[in-house]
């Protein structure tokens, strides 16, 4: 896909097939990813394609809308809040970091036929348990991946110019 249709074909999906993903469309994925740019190019993540059962079971306990277990995987993304780059005040952005990595993936996605869909609303502290990860690091974010098995909705967007502008 071009990229300009890449971005316009993304869409939150909430229903997947059990279709696998092939490990080749996983690694291009991967390589997506990793070309993510980060503030200092610190990289202060760490990304996690969970297939494997229990570790899916544990996510959706946390998270459980029924779509999410639909998913052959489930991407999580990890960020180091000690080692990212900080603002002025000393305000991490592990944050903006973790997010532009996952823009990545999700569009990389895309590229490769795959849904996703941008989960944050869970317990942070739940979700870390359910994964055994521990400070520095927290979930920042997870994604089911899989092949959509519906169909997205239309693409609606506020106008344009609500959103953009040239200042001159």
């Amino acid at each position: 896909m071009k990229f300009y249709d890449v971005i316009k074909a993304r869409r939150s999906i909430r229903g997947y097939q059990s279709t696998p993903i092939p490990e080749s469309v996983l690694q291009r994925i991967g390589e997506a990813v990793n070309l993510a740019p980060s503030a200092c190019n610190i990289q202060p993540w760490k990304f996690l394609i969970v297939k494997n059962h229990e570790f899916k079971e544990r996510i959706c306990k946390v998270y459980t809308p029924k779509w999410l277990a639909q998913a052959p995987a489930i991407a999580v993304v990890f960020g180091n809040s000690e080692i990212c780059w900080k603002r002025l005040d000393g305000q991490p952005i592990i944050d903006v970091d973790a997010a532009i990595a996952m823009e990545h993936l999700m569009l990389a996605a895309t590229a490769e036929g795959l849904g996703t869909c941008w989960v944050c609303a869970y317990d942070v502290t739940a979700m870390n348990e359910a994964l055994k990860v521990t400070a520095p690091w927290n979930v920042i974010a997870i994604s089911p991946l899989g092949y959509p098995a519906v169909k997205a909705g239309p693409l609606v967007r506020k106008p344009i110019d609500d959103v953009f502008e040239i200042m001159q």
